[in-house]
């Protein structure tokens, strides 16, 4: 079949969208994508694209339509605001103009903004053919959750939009179990939620990376974050915990990865005096993530103390479990859970330094034996749950189903 999918990013931008989309060709399916600009996570465009360079190109054999937006710039308040609004309005003008195939089904990712959807749905109703649309983040509680918009009247006309985007797709597919209420409550969603998480990247057991011109890692006990430095993944717990042990010389916390929080972190290290025990290595493509798991003692895991994170499992929690190292969840709900369930590392809480400090401690007195039996018990529970082959089946099967190509049988996993 032909699938258009519609995303706010895409390749060279690190999303899973580019590997889902990989994916389908393989399988046979004939895939186009429309997309922004590549400008995350610095807010610049990427080199080599522009307003008219480079808005059509073709990808391991996906066909990419690029739509001209404002970049999130530093990712203030105003930067996204401008970000937002002007890729809403640039997709739902241009996409009609952009999308004059034959297409059998539309795919939405959605990450922020949601209003990715919005020009998905100029298509169906042009074309007649159905939506099935994969919430990653949502809107409006993560806007609140990380201070991004506090106005109760914006946000309930944020509220208004995703009613209207959700009530018109076929399928919504979510990242996560607990995203089943608000879809149906605050979406307004009548129809049915499959539970569709982010899988284990083949990137991560390829190995294909020069390891030689990564950064060599302070000996001790290796505490490994990678993934985005933000808001959300509140980082005054991290540093509080780091430095009630900054004591143990041995206990190094090293932070793969950037974001709007890294300028405000490293000062906080300079200033707790934490630069021999606390080290931001910037951001490596998705390649080098098996070296940093490799030299890990255990993989961090933090979000805030909010009730949409405790309802969401992070993207990085599969990677997480299936590199074979334990797991430290400084995080509620439904993350926690999974941890718990697979045995694989110790659950602390959100926002508890103190429960971070003893987590570490008690994965620090355990014997190599004891860590590395945790790490096996997330990669049993990573190949049971977040199998890329068997998740990428399902989602075959949704999209078949909702086409009418073929009567849908059971599915791996749902709600």
């Amino acid at each position: 079949m032909h699938v258009l999918i519609f995303t706010n990013h895409f390749a060279p931008e690190s999303f899973r969208i580019n590997d889902l989309a990989f994916g389908l060709v393989e399988r046979g399916h004939e895939v186009s994508v429309v997309t922004g600009l590549p400008n995350y996570p610095k807010g610049k465009v990427f080199p080599g694209y522009g307003m008219l360079k480079r808005n059509r190109e073709v990808i391991n054999g996906v066909s990419v339509r690029r739509i001209p937006l404002i970049p999130r710039g530093r990712g203030t308040s105003f930067n996204l605001v401008l970000n937002y609004i002007s890729s809403a309005f640039y997709f739902c003008t241009l996409a009609p103009f952009l999308c004059r195939g034959k297409y059998d089904v539309i795919f939405v990712f959605e990450t922020s903004p949601v209003t990715i959807g919005l020009p998905a749905i100029l298509i169906k109703w042009r074309k007649k053919i159905p939506i099935v649309f994969w919430v990653l983040d949502l809107w409006p509680e993560s806007l609140s959750a990380t201070g991004a918009v506090t106005n109760k009247s914006i946000l309930g006309m944020v509220r208004s939009v995703v009613r209207f985007i959700y009530k018109r797709c076929d399928r919504i597919l979510a990242s996560s179990r607990g995203f089943d209420k608000s879809i149906h409550a605050t979406g307004g969603y009548v129809g049915k939620v499959d539970y569709f998480p982010n899988w284990v990247e083949p990137q991560l057991e390829s190995g294909d990376c020069d390891y030689s011109q990564l950064p060599k890692l302070p000996d001790g006990f290796r505490i490994v974050f990678t993934g985005n430095i933000g808001v959300a993944q509140d980082f005054d717990t991290i540093l509080d915990a780091a430095e009630m042990l900054s004591d143990r010389k041995d206990i190094q916390w090293i932070i793969v990865g950037d974001g709007r929080q890294a300028d405000r972190v490293r000062q906080e290290i300079k200033d707790r005096g934490l630069q021999h025990c606390f080290h931001l290595v910037g951001r490596y493509p998705l390649e080098a993530m098996p070296y940093f798991y490799d030299h890990a003692d255990a993989l961090l895991l933090p979000l805030r103390d909010e009730p949409i994170f405790a309802l969401t499992a992070p993207g990085k929690l599969s990677s997480y479990l299936a590199s074979g190292k334990p797991v430290i969840a400084s995080i509620n709900g439904e993350g926690a859970d999974i941890v718990n369930q697979a045995e694989a590392g110790i659950a602390c809480g959100a926002e508890n330094p103190t429960g971070l400090r003893d987590a570490v401690l008690q994965l620090y007195e355990k014997t190599d034996e004891e860590r590395r039996a945790m790490g096996q018990r997330g990669v049993e529970y990573a190949r049971t749950y977040f199998d890329r082959e068997k998740l990428f089946a399902q989602l075959e099967d949704t999209l078949n189903e909702v086409t009418g190509k073929k009567k849908k049988p059971e599915l791996v996993a749902q709600t």
